[in-house]
């Protein structure tokens, strides 16, 4: 009988000879499990571990997973009437937890040097009958890849990711501190912040840079630089250009990578862009972006003129971004706690705004004549975004800004005083703006943004439950 990977044609010729050599792979190294993950609509890895055997087999049948997973909020409550006829989705295959099907994609395979004998995966999501699962992020980024070479053009992004760790002090493990959420661990500072770039600071936190640099260098991860960033317990890795998929996928390993190698350290490594600490500073994922000609390989940014930062077609792709940033926000920053980093002269933006070369304005161009990094730098993103729906708004923006040849205007050379959109300030105001742009939803699918933003929804109805400590203290003795 055929296999549900067979039976739909869900791998290429190319795919099935990578499976081959996983499966190689997993025998000459003597693996004894291998980790299918997918990205869930969060950005977090779920998914199943088997053991080496039952991987092999699972690379032709795929691996069945609840479909609850997939209407969680960030708490990880399922938000969706799933046991009703429908499940709360308005198609089939969703109601009364039914099982949908994980197939990996064997070029994301890797041994995973922390972990004994472990092979790693990530996976495509699809429905019972062989279909792609309108909920698969990746897919969704997939499918804005494939717009953009239909134009002839790859896409081309190196990533910039700031990020804190932190000694773990306690677990909080007594059975009152089970919860959804539960108690967040007690944590202390690896370094007190505010010395930027020192060399004294970098050599104060060596043992935990070489846990970071060793772990993924293995992962054989384009790993450039490891900073010491301005707040207290707060860092910054870069890493090479990757193309198509791979720096979303690059993303999802990194911060799953580096939360599990930090723990077993007995520290605590948060991707949450504004940690609840003293003299804290926010976290941006900073998404350094261009395109390839696919038939030269020539970064297609690289302007002809003197006197210019982008060539013609970058300046639309501009264009194209300037024009979706406040819809595209969602997208980039998810959370509550996202919105708190948005504010003017704070190296965060605050409106959907360009210059050359200023890390106040949303995007930061960089380049020139002759200059083959000419690229575009959205600073928009925290680094707990979805890195499939980032990027995938990003390329859904550019192409518009391309198909309809939108001019982005001039360089805004003071961004915190430029007459340009203002950027949404909370989550709410960031859902408005995207289900306005009916481009965007078209793109993304109507069903999708509905259904993301019902989940977002959700934890924002939960966070408005919440007396804040704020209150107590504005309010609880003055009336």
């Amino acid at each position: 009988m055929a296999s549900f990977v067979e039976r739909f044609g869900l791998l290429t010729a190319e795919q099935d000879r990578q499976a081959q050599e996983v499966i190689d792979r997993i025998r000459a190294e003597q693996l004894e499990l291998v980790r299918f993950a997918f990205a869930d609509q969060h950005g977090i890895l779920r998914g199943k571990t088997l053991v080496a055997e039952e991987a092999i087999s699972a690379l032709r049948s795929g691996v069945n997973m609840t479909s609850t997973l997939l209407a969680k909020d960030t708490s990880h409550k399922t938000v969706f009437p799933v046991f009703s006829a429908s499940g709360g989705f308005d198609f089939d295959g969703m109601q009364g937890g039914a099982d949908f099907t994980m197939v990996a994609d064997p070029a994301t395979f890797h041994i995973l040097p922390w972990a004994h004998k472990t092979g790693w995966l990530l996976c495509d999501t699809y429905l019972s009958n062989g279909q792609p699962s309108p909920l698969g992020t990746r897919q969704i980024l997939q499918r804005a890849v494939q717009d953009l070479s239909g134009l002839g053009y790859e896409f081309v992004a190196g990533l910039e990711v700031e990020f804190h760790v932190f000694k773990r002090e306690a677990d909080n493990m007594a059975l009152v501190d089970s919860g959804q959420p539960g108690i967040a661990p007690d944590v202390s500072l690896l370094s007190h912040g505010y010395q930027y770039l020192t060399e004294e600071r970098y050599d104060g936190v060596d043992s935990t840079m070489e846990l970071l640099r060793s772990t993924l260098t293995a992962l054989g991860m384009p790993l450039r630089s490891l900073e010491v960033e301005m707040g207290p317990s707060q860092f910054e890795l870069t890493f090479g250009p990757t193309v198509g998929v791979m720096p979303a996928d690059l993303m999802m390993l990194l911060r799953s990578a580096i939360k599990q190698v930090c723990a077993r350290a007995g520290l605590h490594a948060t991707f949450m862009c504004r940690p609840r600490i003293p003299n804290v500073c926010s976290s941006g994922w900073h998404l350094h972006q261009s395109l390839r000609e696919k038939t030269t390989g020539l970064n297609a940014f690289v302007p002809s003129a003197e006197g210019h930062s982008l060539s013609e077609l970058g300046l639309h792709y501009l264009g194209g971004l300037l024009k979706h940033g406040a819809a595209s926000t969602l997208l980039a920053s998810p959370t509550v706690n996202g919105y708190r980093r948005f504010r003017s002269h704070s190296l965060a933006p605050d409106r959907a705004a360009w210059a050359k070369d200023n890390r106040g304005a949303m995007l930061r161009v960089l380049g020139g004549v002759g200059d083959n990094g000419s690229r575009v730098e959205n600073r928009l993103g925290e680094p707990t975004a979805n890195p499939y729906l980032y990027l995938a708004s990003q390329i859904f923006s550019g192409l518009d800004g391309i198909r309809n040849r939108i001019d982005p205007g001039a360089s805004a050379d003071v961004p915190y005083e430029t007459d340009a959109e203002k950027l949404p300030r909370s989550l709410q105001d960031a859902m408005n703006r995207l289900q306005a742009d009916r481009y965007l939803c078209e793109c993304l699918g109507e069903r999708f943004v509905n259904y993301y933003c019902h989940i977002k929804n959700a934890e924002l109805e939960r966070f408005n439950l919440e007396v804040s400590e704020w209150e107590h203290r504005e309010y609880f003795n003055l009336f």
